[in-house]
């Protein structure tokens, strides 16, 4: 019982698995997803921007769904991973941080909700699959934050998460600069967005941009719509005996149906 209550690691499962990997057992991998989410800081607020395509391994399950969540009315959330994950989480801590406004009767400050998703997403060591770009403005200002799925935390001027971050990121790297407009600012955005949409399998579909500000928040759902589907104008139409007919039989009616009175009492 002594060892069962000491603090720390248990690193014995790891040992195992090397273990049962040496017997030819093989290991079960994790599930690729694929998200392009980003955020960036300009003058007097947070953009944030996130594609619209939900992965089902290699299968395409939504092509408009929204990856931009409410927290509070001053902050959002992005989320990349598994959408249910991410969802569920920021939804939980939404639901915690209503009820601390109106325990406290103030405004709810974006460090607040940053500690309590690290704190979650820690307790649950990574299992809880769900990469989060935090934006919002509070007395302190605009602020912007990374929160990775085993609860680290970054605070940057622009950042970007998911599987088309690379290609987002090399949009913010070449022209990202300080005291941007929010013209300038949203423009960015759908520019990285769209990085990510074409250079990442994936990411894809629509752009969304929530735009937060000392007066309230914007959300510009389908900002751009780069794939938009198309449909053809005329019908196919085939002319009779373009396919061949192999067999022709035509059975009776009466000979699949049974027909017979019944008499009732």
């Amino acid at each position: 019982m002594e060892h069962l209550n000491k603090g720390g690691f248990d690193f014995d499962l790891c040992n195992r698995n090397n273990v049962l990997e040496k017997t030819g057992l093989k290991m079960k991998g994790f599930m690729k997803t694929g998200t392009t989410i980003v955020g960036v800081v300009y003058k007097g607020g947070v953009v944030l921007g996130a594609d619209t395509r939900a992965t089902e391994g290699p299968i395409v399950a939504d092509k408009n769904c929204e990856k931009i969540h409410y927290i509070a009315d001053n902050i959002y959330c992005c989320g990349a991973g598994t959408a249910a994950d991410t969802e569920n989480a920021t939804a939980l801590i939404s639901s915690k941080l209503k009820l601390h406004k109106l325990s406290t009767g103030k405004q709810t400050r974006v460090i607040t909700a940053l500690t309590m998703l690290k704190q979650m997403l820690f307790r649950y060591q990574g299992h809880v699959s769900a990469a989060l770009i935090l934006g919002g403005i509070d007395i302190n200002g605009p602020s912007l934050h990374t929160i990775y799925p085993h609860g680290s935390t970054d605070q940057l001027p622009y950042v970007t998460m998911g599987s088309g971050s690379l290609a987002a990121m090399a949009v913010f790297e070449a022209k990202y600069k300080n005291d941007m407009t929010k013209e300038e600012a949203i423009a960015l955005v759908a520019e990285a967005i769209s990085s990510g949409i074409f250079n990442d399998l994936g990411s894809g579909s629509n752009v969304d941009v929530t735009v937060i500000e000392p007066t309230g928040v914007t959300v510009l759902r389908n900002y751009q719509t780069p794939n938009e589907r198309k449909f053809r104008n005329n019908p196919y139409i085939f002319k009779h005996g373009t396919t061949p007919v192999l067999k022709q039989d035509v059975a009776p009616l009466s000979t699949k149906v049974v027909i017979e009175d019944i008499m009732m009492s």
